[in-house]
């Protein structure tokens, strides 16, 4: 009786060694399908963010707030676009050869196409690009129209100059773009110039 169990427990202790090397090895050796996947997702979301940060998208996309050496993007907004607590803004009077204006927050512009507002990028579903899928995105900078099919983009918006840009790029700033923080901000509507003036 006493060899039977010492038997039996060193068949316990032995399955329960192999059974957690058994999954350690499983936990420890990634699946090389799912790192191959993953991988380029990880480099297209990396390459994205430098693309929008050389590219000055937190220049009229982010609030600038005033910081201790003068106007600073406020990255608590990142890329939210114009402030819902301040809504519209009336248009500018400009005057040759002052062709447009600014808002204090770089995030309105006012000019003979009407009043604009950076809108949100962030990836909020109600208020920013949360529905967008990566399609419509490179539509929008390659067409200069809103969802890749509305109304056009307004100054300054310098999508002729980002529909230059690579499939490639694109579809990494969009990729980028949907790791960030959501922020729910009502962007108001674009104001035509004939409501405008």
């Amino acid at each position: 009786m006493k060899n039977t169990i010492i038997a039996a427990t060193a068949i316990v202790f032995v399955a329960a060694a192999g059974f957690a090397g058994f999954s350690t090895s499983q936990t420890q050796t990634p699946n090389p399908v799912q790192a191959q996947a993953s991988a380029p997702n990880a480099d297209r979301v990396a390459r994205g963010e430098y693309l929008v940060k050389i590219m000055g998208c937190n220049d009229c996309h982010t609030p600038w707030k005033m910081g201790p050496q003068g106007p600073e993007p406020d990255m608590t907004r990142m890329l939210s676009g114009h402030p819902e607590q301040i809504g519209p803004v009336p248009p500018a009077k400009t005057a040759e050869p002052y062709v447009w204006s600014g808002f204090g927050t770089n995030t309105a512009f006012s000019g003979p196409w009407g009043v604009s507002y950076a809108f949100n990028l962030t990836p909020e579903q109600n208020t920013g690009l949360g529905i967008w899928t990566e399609e419509m995105f490179i539509q929008t900078i390659r067409t200069g129209r809103h969802m890749g099919v509305s109304r056009p983009i307004n100054p300054p918006m310098p999508w002729p100059m980002y529909r230059n840009a690579t499939d490639e790029d694109l579809k990494s700033v969009y990729a980028y773009l949907r790791t960030i923080k959501p922020i729910v901000n009502h962007v108001p509507d674009y104001v035509p110039p004939t409501e405008s003036n």
